[in-house]
C-alpha cells in the first residue's frame, strides 16, 4: 500500500458531518491526543517498571498516522506531499546527516 492509499482509504472512516475547519481541529487535537498516548506507554516503561508494550505502541503510532492523514486532507494536501517536503527540510538541515552542533546552531526557519 503506499501512503496515498492509505490515506484514502483512512479517510473512509472520516466523520463527514464535519466541515473543513472542524476536520481540521479535530485532526490537529487528535494527533496530540495519540501521541500523548504513545509517550505514556513509553514513559511507563522507562519510569514505572512496566514491559513495553510494543503492540498497543504500534496501535497508538497507526492513530497519529490517521490524525496527520486527516490533518493533511483538512489541507487538501496529499500525505505523500506532506512527507516528501518534509524530507525536503531536513536534506537542506542536514545536508550531510544529523548534527548536533547544526541542530543547537541552526538557521531559523529550516
Amino acid at each position: 500500500m503506499t501512503i496515498n492509499e492509505y490515506q484514502t482509504l483512512a479517510m473512509t472512516t472520516l466523520n463527514k458531518e464535519l466541515d473543513r475547519t472542524q476536520t481540521l481541529t479535530n485532526g490537529v487535537m487528535g494527533l496530540c491526543g495519540e501521541a500523548g498516548e504513545a509517550s505514556d506507554i513509553v514513559k511507563k516503561h522507562l519510569f514505572q517498571g512496566h514491559e513495553l508494550n510494543r503492540e498497543k505502541l504500534i496501535d497508538e503510532l497507526g492513530d497519529v498516522a490517521w490524525y496527520i492523514a486527516e490533518t493533511a486532507y483538512a489541507l487538501n494536501v496529499k500525505l505523500e506531499d506532506v512527507l516528501i517536503h518534509n524530507i525536503e527540510k531536513l536534506k537542506k538541515r542536514y545536508p550531510a546527516g544529523f548534527d548536533a552542533d547544526k541542530s543547537v546552531h541552526r538557521e531559523e526557519g529550516l
